[in-house]
């Protein structure tokens, strides 16, 4: 006797049959899989070369800093933070970072200045504008110690040029490798001369994306030419003076070829006689290959790290508070504003349907 299943339920696998999906081939799944991977393939080998180059030295950085660690012998005994200690009750670490953030400021702060100035003027439409362009540029292309050989011998104490010139005016010798101060001028001088045309056609590629009818608007309105700048150019190149404020941070307290070759005569180029323009990478130089201490030559490094982003931050929140124009500078503001335009926009709704109605009606 053959059994055989009522038809309801023949009708049932019938239509579960059919209602089955079909079965993907080989060549789908991996179109598939090409489709969903891919993006990630090309990515990955900037993530491979961060790792390589970015990563694993930090890591390992950590990794020595918490070690004796001689430049000849090796790895010594693990000693935590003895080390970060043992900097941080250094006296000449503290006059490294004082020296640092001074030259910090001493050419930062003029460098941007001026480079604003030079990207405005390039802006407005000169004659030749490639020529002035290239010429800005210029002082980048120079290697660093063909610069640090010419303003070496500029500030030369005994006929160099800028004393000559103060001579003149009847001020007497200076001196510019001797003195503190006057050789945290020097050493400004010199990376502002490298780093100050390279910021400006950085801030005038920005200049020159903004709309220029803005600019008309703003003529129209009676606007002169300091009200253009300070409330249409620099707000909307906000983001590009935060990207040059950000990297003239990390590269002015990595400073290292400057100071190192300012006056290679005295003291092994590690800073002056009396450490007067050391900076934290010079006294990280010293420590790794004169002392041979790569366990505190880390710290140092560590350290430096963290400065720098703890002075990024801090630069990119004042940098986020520059004045866009009109938009509302607080939380309470925007919400008002926001509020405002809400109901502007519910009231022009309201308007167009009653005008809608109106018509209808007619």
């Amino acid at each position: 006797m053959t059994l055989t299943a009522p038809p309801a339920q023949q009708h049932a696998a019938a239509s579960a049959t059919e209602d089955a999906p079909p079965r993907r081939s080989w060549r789908h799944r991996v179109s598939r899989f090409d489709q969903n991977a891919s993006p990630y393939f090309y990515i990955s080998p900037f993530f491979l070369l961060f790792g390589l180059v970015g990563l694993f030295p930090l890591l390992y950085t950590v990794w020595v800093a918490v070690h004796e660690w001689d430049l000849l012998k090796g790895e010594g005994d693990f000693v935590g933070f003895g080390n970060f200690a043992e900097i941080l009750g250094d006296a000449m670490f503290w006059n490294s970072i004082g020296n640092t953030l001074s030259i910090f400021l001493l050419s930062a702060i003029p460098q941007l200045a001026v480079a604003l100035v030079i990207a405005y003027l390039l802006d407005r439409g000169l004659r030749a504008p490639t020529f002035w362009r290239m010429s800005v540029l210029i002082p980048f292309v120079v290697t660093p110690v063909a610069v640090a050989i010419i303003f070496s011998s500029i500030f030369n104490e005994a006929d160099g040029l800028a004393n000559n010139l103060l001579n003149l005016i009847g001020i007497a010798d200076q001196e510019w490798k001797h003195n503190t101060a006057l050789s945290h001028i020097a050493i400004a001088v010199m990376v502002n001369f490298r780093w100050t045309g390279y910021n400006a056609l950085i801030l005038l590629a920005a200049m020159q994306a903004v709309p220029r009818d803005l600019y008309e608007s703003a003529a129209l309105d009676g606007a002169g030419s300091a009200r253009r700048f300070f409330s249409i150019t620099i707000p909307t190149i906000r983001p590009t003076l935060i990207f040059v404020i950000i990297t003239a941070t990390i590269g002015g307290l990595q400073i290292f070829a400057e100071p190192r070759l300012f006056d290679v005569s005295t003291a092994g180029g590690i800073g002056g006689s009396d450490r007067q323009f050391q900076t934290t990478v010079l006294f990280l130089w010293e420590l790794a290959f004169f002392r041979r201490d790569l366990g505190e030559a880390s710290a140092v490094a560590i350290l430096l790290f963290l400065l720098i982003v703890g002075i990024g931050v801090i630069n990119f929140l004042i940098s986020r508070r520059i004045s866009t124009g009109d938009a509302p500078k607080n939380r309470a503001a925007r919400r008002r504003a926001r509020t405002a335009d809400n109901a502007a926009a519910t009231a022009a709704a309201g308007t167009t349907i009653a005008t809608t109605t109106e018509e209808n009606a007619r």
